[in-house]
């Protein structure tokens, strides 16, 4: 698959319908980063405008591995959160998820992304190996115009979550390395959850690109507080218009506009995780 030219991939999109925001010291340090966006829900005052599309992608791990209570409790937590995505976005946004499963083999459980209003949890099962390089393949290729991302409305770029307890069965970082030149991937929101002993958050750095958008779960309880944290938080982020301009008022580059979206969200995952650490949250013995 052909990397998307820029000016037709989700950094023009979002940039028609952005809002401008002065950030008064280029060096803000980043407890003040939420005070460096202002998010205006209808900037121009206008109704009626095209909605905008963001597409949430869930890909979850369904190897052997996972088999038993990790397997259920996920289930349970995916079916509470659907109602909780519904209230991301504002009415002139358009949600939908889109969930890839990874074993022995990779598969959609859905053909197409389906509205969050429209959406159903499909109870997943586990078993095989982790062939995490197969799903980062796929997704490259349904990731796409022609593909996935064909709402003719504006687009956001979209959010990626990946959730394993363990180390991929086959060459992840080949099937990262495809990945990797896909624009929606350079430039959409990446998180990861790593789920008991096993898993290695070092990799999951690998995928999102910054160690603050990796966070771990030990227990039950500590997976279905950290699915929700990250889910909600990246899609409130990734679905609000935003560009930035230094303190000369110069704008600048989209690169600098979607690292910084990046760094919000890690800044964002870590405060409520490190809330959570200190309000003595009762977790279970784990698995």
């Amino acid at each position: 698959m052909s990397k998307k030219n820029k000016g037709n991939g989700p950094v023009q999109e979002e940039q028609q319908a952005a809002v401008e925001v002065n950030a008064a010291e280029n060096t803000a340090p980043a407890d003040d980063l939420d005070d460096m966006f202002d998010f205006d829900d209808d900037p121009l005052g206008a109704t009626g405008v095209s909605r905008k599309s963001l597409v949430i992608f869930f890909l979850i791990d369904t190897s052997g591995s996972m088999k038993g209570t990790k397997m259920g409790e996920l289930n349970t937590v995916m079916e509470e959160l659907v109602p909780e995505i519904r209230k991301v976005g504002e009415a002139d946004t358009e949600v939908k998820l889109a969930v890839l499963t990874f074993s022995t083999d990779v598969k959609w459980m859905y053909s197409e992304p389906i509205a969050i209003e429209d959406f159903e949890w499909a109870r997943l099962t586990a078993k095989g190996v982790t062939s995490m390089g197969a799903a980062f393949k796929e997704l490259n290729t349904r990731m796409s115009r022609n593909s996935f991302l064909n709402s003719p409305s504006l687009s956001f770029a979209p959010v990626i979550f990946l959730m394993t307890d363990g180390y991929p069965s086959d060459d992840y970082k080949e099937g990262l390395k495809e990945l990797s030149t896909n624009s929606w991937y350079k430039f959409g929101l990446k998180a990861a959850l790593g789920i008991g002993n096993e898993a290695n958050d070092d990799m999951l750095a690998e995928f999102t690109g910054s160690a603050d958008t990796v966070v771990h779960a030990y227990s039950g309880n500590q997976l279905a507080q950290m699915i929700k944290i990250v889910a909600v938080t990246a899609s409130q982020i990734g679905s609000k218009s935003m560009t930035l301009a230094d303190q000369n008022d110069a704008e600048l580059s989209d690169e600098d506009v979607y690292a910084s979206k990046q760094k919000m969200l890690g800044q964002q995952i870590q405060e409520l995780v490190n809330k959570n650490e200190a309000d003595d949250v009762s977790f279970d013995t784990g698995w």
